[in-house]
């Protein structure tokens, strides 16, 4: 882990983004946000840099400003609010791609990323997710009690299959996992940040070549044979097949590790999942799962282009916004009693993937995962419980995505 750095002391009314949660409540957004998410759903805070974007909690003004096209997402634009100075120094580097670009832009590079993760096709992949979970719980529960469900599940499944679809050993899931962690380190040095970059681009810029050479059936070679039709550059390319590999196994594993410890929390719901059949269930379970914790607790960035009014706020052209996911499923005005878990809640209206032409081009296969892992592990093991008391898990404050690091259970 790295270490904890003093943030820019907050000398004005602006309270210092992001805030630490509130002890004893590891599943919540922090108490400040929520405590103005119906009075103040769009106010100022300040980041690591000393500037004072907007924040956003709010359900309803967060999907009036991720659908106004004079919000953008493009990064390198003076004034973004970026997570930290080592994405803030990347930026300018980064090609142009789905994630860092506005229509008619992103609608192009989208468009090349979505085949593999439409419903059809990822439900298509269901036995091999069933297969893969299936085998990482074979492996756990012959093993020694207490094991680590973060190592031993939540980690390899969705790894595997980001693998699998783009067509990314698995032999070098070390190397990457070790770089997606330095990319998501909310403290990382722009140094740090930018010889993890160059090395992740440099390995899927070689993967580029080969399958460019050699396709097979997956992304990567359907990008590298975009590159060989001249119609995107190895280099976009390969930033594209990045943030797709970093994306496809950082969240979900985060969702699973999490997701497992808020059920334990809570049995009476976990009982839900064990005792059903019914996979509308599940489903139902993983939506409000997705509601209840916040996996992106930094938010997602955003600048305007151009004055923005939204309730009785304008927002100047060249602020920044931040897109404080957690928060607005947490909104009363949307969900009735949102600080419970309730898995027979309908949840399906939550941010977790965002909202709008931006939203998580994986949203699918990330859904089929929780499915399958949280369908599957109470049923295989009734008797897991955490073997740790819960002050002892440790949760990821220092990171881009929240979640666990480890988290011991028996059974």
């Amino acid at each position: 882990m790295s270490e904890t750095l003093t943030p820019v002391a907050d000398t004005g009314e602006a309270p210092y983004f992001p805030m630490a949660r509130a002890e004893g409540c590891p599943f919540d957004p922090p108490s400040e946000l929520r405590a103005d998410v119906t009075e103040h759903p769009v106010s100022r805070v300040r980041i690591w840099d000393g500037s004072s974007p907007w924040i956003v909690t709010g359900h309803a003004e967060q999907r009036a400003l991720l659908s106004d096209s004079r919000v953008s997402v493009d990064d390198r634009v003076p004034g973004f609010p970026h997570w930290n100075e080592g994405v803030a120094t990347m930026a300018p580097q980064r090609s142009d791609s789905v994630f860092n670009t506005d229509p008619p832009v992103h609608t192009r590079y989208r468009r090349m990323m979505t085949a593999p993760f439409t419903f059809k096709r990822v439900q298509a992949m269901r036995p091999v997710i069933q297969r893969i979970t299936d085998e990482q719980l074979d492996t756990m529960t012959a093993g020694p009690a207490p094991a680590d469900l973060v190592e031993a599940l939540a980690i390899p499944v969705p790894t595997l299959m980001i693998c699998e679809i783009l067509g990314v050993p698995y032999d070098d899931h070390e190397f990457f996992q070790h770089h997606a962690t330095v990319g998501v380190d909310r403290y990382a040095t722009a140094e740090q940040s930018m010889q993890s970059f160059a090395a992740q681009v440099q390995y899927l810029v070689g993967l580029v070549e080969k399958k460019a050479a050699e396709p097979q059936d997956d992304v990567i070679s359907d990008l590298a044979q975009r590159v060989v039709a001249d119609e995107i550059t190895v280099m976009e390319a390969a930033q594209m097949g990045l943030g797709l590999l970093i994306a496809g196994h950082e969240t979900s594993a985060n969702m699973i590790g999490l997701g497992a410890l808020a059920l334990l929390e809570n049995p009476e719901q976990l009982a839900i999942l064990r005792d059903t059949d019914d996979p509308a269930v599940v489903a139902g379970a993983v939506e409000e799962l997705l509601r209840y914790l916040g996996i992106i607790h930094n938010g997602q960035r955003r600048i305007a282009k151009e004055d923005i009014e939204i309730g009785d706020v304008l927002i100047r052209g060249g602020e920044g916004i931040i897109i404080e996911l957690a928060t607005a499923n947490r909104d009363p005005r949307t969900f009735e009693e949102p600080e419970q878990l309730d898995l027979h809640r309908q949840a399906r209206d939550h941010h977790a993937f965002g909202f709008g032409i931006h939203q998580c081009i994986g949203q699918q296969l990330a859904r089929v995962e929780l499915q399958v892992v949280f369908g599957t592990l109470f049923k295989r093991v009734p008797t897991l419980q955490l073997a740790t008391p819960l002050d002892k898990v440790e949760f990821k404050h220092d990171r881009l995505a929240y979640g666990v690091y480890h988290l011991p259970v028996s059974w």
